[in-house]
């Protein structure tokens, strides 16, 4: 999701899910109560110089790259702590994905396409449309082991388009191998898909269903696509990441953890009204990052990243 959301769609999110106390809004002082999280870790606010941050992604050192896209830009946060600018005029990326030659892979929504950013901000782009119609545009994706993308494609307006409605009928989860041009679709019967991410072995990927407030689990077939889908919670959810444990992170109201079966663990409370996106980083990957609306925070965890 992005800054250009329905306000209905977020307003049900809001009220479906837990409610946060104003004493975990205000200072976040319970997140060491869920057993993830570090033994007296709080939440601390980095920056809240944004308009509607998304999509953090880690590369090898530990270094965490996000979007604040409604200002077109791609910002990183140093394992030193520091906040510079990476990248300006970034084709509105929303949700990032580092590969393992270490470019940063970008859904940029500005033309509806999938980018590769090279660590010098050379872009190629690897995928312009679906069967001649222009995709709805590409939210989130995870990539496997094999260098294949899984994209969802929600449909957001954009103030930024001419368009006015999709070109697609429906809104799907693709699946594009390494080194085509054509993707795959893997799942077309979701309302809204969003959050995605994959198991580090390859054997499942999860995806949320943010409209029917739904996250399922499917098993991957080694020709990329997907089989056996699972209701796995139900919440949806703008982005989600998994730990060391298989620990499932689903955002929204604070972040959601739950374990490999499901069973709700806690929820870290975060003190902004919506809660993107959020990844692991830092040189140990202890570093639980998340990006909230107009600010980006962090905490310390137990556990560990493993994207």
């Amino acid at each position: 999701m992005t800054f250009f959301y329905k306000a209905g769609l977020v307003l049900a999110l809001l009220v479906a899910l837990p409610t946060i106390t104003v004493g975990q809004q205000q200072n976040a002082q319970l997140a060491d109560s869920v057993r993830v999280v570090a033994p007296g870790a709080t939440v601390k606010q980095i920056s809240s110089q944004f308009t509607f941050t998304e999509g953090p992604a880690v590369n090898r050192k530990g270094e965490i790259y996000f979007t604040d896209q409604p200002n077109d830009k791609i910002w990183k946060y140093g394992t030193d702590g520091q906040l510079s600018l990476f990248m300006d005029k970034a084709g509105r990326s929303n949700g990032l994905y580092f590969d393992k030659k270490g470019n940063l892979v970008s859904c940029a929504d500005a033309k509806d396409e999938l980018w590769s950013i090279t660590p010098d901000k050379k872009v190629t782009v690897l995928m312009t449309d679906f069967k001649g119609q222009r995709l709805n545009g590409p939210n989130d994706l995870w990539i496997d082991s094999k260098g294949g993308i899984y994209f969802t494609d929600p449909y957001y307006q954009r103030d930024y388009w001419e368009r006015k409605k999709p070109d697609i009928d429906g809104q799907k989860v693709y699946y594009l191998p390494k080194g085509q041009k054509e993707a795959q679709v893997v799942d077309a019967d979701l309302m809204q898909p969003n959050g995605i991410v994959g198991t580090p072995d390859g054997k499942y990927l999860y995806v949320a269903d943010i409209r029917a407030n739904k996250t399922y689990r499917y098993q991957i077939n080694a020709d990329g696509r997907l089989t056996n889908r699972q209701l796995y919670v139900s919440q949806g959810s703008d982005g989600m990441t998994l730990d060391n444990q298989g620990n499932l992170y689903l955002s929204g109201r604070g972040v959601t953890v739950y374990d490999p079966t499901g069973k709700k663990i806690g929820t870290i409370p975060i003190p902004s009204r919506w809660v993107g996106n959020v990844c692991f980083g830092g040189k140990d990957r202890k570093t639980l990052f998340i990006t909230a609306t107009e600010s980006v925070y962090t905490v310390q965890m137990r556990t560990k990243g493993v994207e």
